[in-house]
């Protein structure tokens, strides 16, 4: 994982002023792991509220007439750095868990095909789809992918995202994907955010493996994760379980040489048609990403577990489906969701969190106040990150998202504006970018 370049200077001292409205996302149990029920409406806001943030993290959270009476504050006031907030929303820094963006070029004709009617099936079949993102990423220099994703980053940070989950997935050899990853670590040097790097060379079987599909499924188990993991390249590997690319048996295989090399384990699911899960479940799974197609049985075992469901709204709409994740009847069953762009030139090429909630508000029924915990707290307990993101509180990290608004409702409401007026991102502001 990366954070921070470790070459800036040391950080100095952080402090936000007269928030109209501070969400804090603080938890009135306390309770560790993700939010669901009715924890999803908790938003612990401080009206007027102060953060106070020192050597990247979150020192103090109050309201600003008790922050300035701070012994602390008022006795080295002049070498903190503040920034007066007056009339505005702050809130964590949007977790997006779900992204794909090691790529070279957009896919312009699928878009035209989709356009005409054709679906992600058909476009797959005619040589579209995952596999014409290929050739491009096994012909870039990793210099070029690096800066191709850094851009992509400072662009989701533009509109608050301060940690983005990383695939690789458009190499699809040992070679293409290792240097995805490598071009990932790259750019997450440069960028002050977060980055979680996963693993996706299960994404869809390479044409040179045609009809032999096992022994590129024996690739990724005996050479891809291992190589990935003595390199300390990929926290996760992910796989895409569905009709077209990874059977179930296929997902479980790979699952079993992740947990060998000591590597978290996610993937997508149920986007196209339904995959039982109980199978996978037996796994120490972090999320289970897409899950448009569901069983009673499905939502059921995922209710008795942390498992997070990551539904990618941006997906269904651009693909211009009718049919949204089932949002509702995860949440009132007692699923722990969250939500995420699926950032990726196919399928879903946006950056924005704030068009993703708006999303999930409009046409999957989530509540704004269970869209914002769904893109940080719970998008950070996706990720294995609920102790340092996701929620403002002392002794985490100090990743927050400003938006010129007076209400939090405001975020999901104006869609397809950006609104963020800036972010912090380990303690590092881009105030003055």
């Amino acid at each position: 994982m990366a954070s921070r370049n470790a070459s800036q200077e040391p950080l100095r001292a952080l402090l936000l002023l007269n928030i109209r409205q501070l969400v804090t996302l603080r938890s009135r149990t306390g309770k560790p792991g993700p939010r669901r029920g009715a924890e999803l409406g908790e938003l612990g806001i401080i009206k007027d509220g102060a953060v106070l943030c020192l050597g990247g993290k979150i020192v103090s959270v109050s309201k600003t007439k008790d922050a300035l009476a701070d012994p602390w504050i008022k006795k080295n006031r002049k070498s903190i750095i503040e920034i007066d907030c007056g009339g505005q929303v702050v809130l964590p820094g949007f977790v997006d868990s779900h992204t794909h963006p090691v790529f070279v070029n957009p896919r312009l004709v699928d878009f035209e095909k989709r356009i005409a009617g054709a679906t992600y099936a058909q476009i797959a079949q005619a040589g579209g789809g995952i596999r014409s993102s290929v050739d491009n990423v096994r012909k870039a220099a990793r210099n070029q992918l690096a800066e191709s994703i850094l851009a992509r980053l400072r662009e989701m940070a533009a509109q608050g995202t301060t940690t983005v989950e990383a695939k690789s997935g458009y190499g699809l050899s040992l070679e293409a994907e290792l240097k995805s990853l490598e071009a990932i670590r790259d750019a997450a040097t440069h960028w002050p955010g977060t980055v979680v790097s996963t693993l996706l060379g299960a994404h869809v079987v390479p044409k040179e493996f045609e009809g032999c599909r096992q022994e590129y499924v024996e690739v990724i188990c005996n050479e891809m994760i291992p190589r990935a993991a003595k390199r300390k390249l990929a926290q996760f590997v992910d796989v895409f379980t569905e009709q077209g690319a990874f059977s179930s048996e296929e997902t479980e295989s790979m699952f079993d040489a992740a947990a060998s090399c000591g590597l978290g384990i996610r993937a997508h699911v149920g986007q196209l048609s339904h995959t039982v899960l109980r199978p996978l479940l037996r796994f120490n799974v972090s999320s289970l990403d897409h899950l448009d197609h569901l069983s009673e049985d499905d939502i059921a075992q995922l209710a008795k577990r942390d498992t997070v469901a990551t539904l990618v709204p941006g997906a269904n709409y651009f693909l211009g489906l009718e049919k949204f994740p089932p949002a509702r009847k995860l949440i009132d069953s007692g699923v722990a969701v969250a939500l995420a762009t699926d950032y990726n030139p196919g399928s879903s090429p946006t950056p924005s969190m704030p068009f993703v909630l708006s999303l999930a508000c409009t046409h999957m029924k989530m509540s704004a106040e269970e869209a914002i915990i769904a893109a940080t707290i719970n998008g950070a307990c996706a990720l294995r990150l609920y102790h340092r993101k996701g929620s403002i509180e002392p002794g985490k990290d100090a990743d927050l998202a400003i938006f010129e608004l007076s209400d939090y409702r405001e975020i999901p409401y104006w869609f397809a504006s950006n609104h963020c007026a800036f972010v912090v991102m380990n303690g590092t502001s881009t105030a003055a970018d």
